[in-house]
């Protein structure tokens, strides 16, 4: 099958590609940018499968398929909270959280397989989707989580939590009392029912809350270190894949 990649960071393209050729997938050209794709699109043949992230440097991608006619099929890679992607499953369409997991995408690569023989024609309503994207739907999200401390049960506020980590296979609170509690969830499960402006996923093992940031250092490899009020269970990096993603939070 015939792949190309579009990501406006070049090292994430790589990395993807890299990721691929595991799966014995070439991708053959990688595009960075919606006025690059547009002209591309416009002069070669469209490939079966796209990997798209959803904001380049210059634009949503959505605009690539407001100018250019595209058959192909596309999964999204993008760093947006799972609540909003749910306009893709409605849309069949599929995707990947940013950073990527090479299970996730082997999974993904095998679903396209499995259905592409069916060249099953997809329709998307792309405004409905930068809609939600841009003003997401008015949602209640999680106020408050019960934890058990013995043989009780406790109450703990949303805005007395720093962040959400992940240990161990364990999935933990921790306040701004310094203290951590296991939680009966995983990360994934959170990502539906925390806050956006609030809470950010910075890597696959934590959630912060942007009250909480003390400090912000660059770190090797295009990286961020986070320094938060109290917490220091272990280093609060910010993953290269995401940082770009981050910084546009914060603001």
């Amino acid at each position: 099958m015939s792949v190309i990649i579009i990501e406006d960071e070049k090292p994430s393209a790589r990395r993807l590609q890299r990721m691929l050729k595991t799966l014995d997938v070439e991708a053959q050209t990688m595009l960075h940018s919606v006025e690059e794709s547009i002209q591309w699109f416009q002069n070669n043949t469209h490939p079966d499968l796209i990997f798209l992230d959803i904001q380049l440097s210059d634009g949503l991608s959505f605009e690539i398929f407001e100018s250019i006619e595209i058959k192909s099929a596309v999964i999204f890679t993008t760093a947006y909270d799972a609540y909003a992607l749910q306009a893709f499953k409605l849309n069949s369409i599929d995707y990947l959280l940013k950073p990527i997991d090479e299970n996730d995408l082997a999974a993904a690569v095998k679903k396209y397989q499995e259905h592409a023989p069916q060249k099953q024609a997809v329709t998307l309503d792309f405004n409905d989707i930068k809609k939600l994207l841009v003003n997401p739907i008015d949602r209640d999200y999680k106020k408050r989580f019960s934890v058990k401390v013995g043989q009780h049960l406790k109450l703990i506020n949303i805005d007395d939590i720093e962040c959400f980590y992940s240990e161990n296979k364990g999935t933990y609170l921790y306040t701004t009392e310094g203290r951590n509690y296991l939680l009966d969830t995983t990360l994934e499960h959170l990502e539906d029912e925390l806050e956006p402006q609030t809470f950010f996923r910075i890597n696959r093992k934590l959630f912060v809350n942007i009250n909480a940031i003390k400090d912000m250092v660059s770190y090797t490899n295009s990286r961020l270190q986070i320094k938060l009020n109290t917490y220091k269970e272990q280093e609060v990096i910010v993953a290269r894949e995401r940082v770009k993603d981050f910084k546009a939070w914060l603001e």
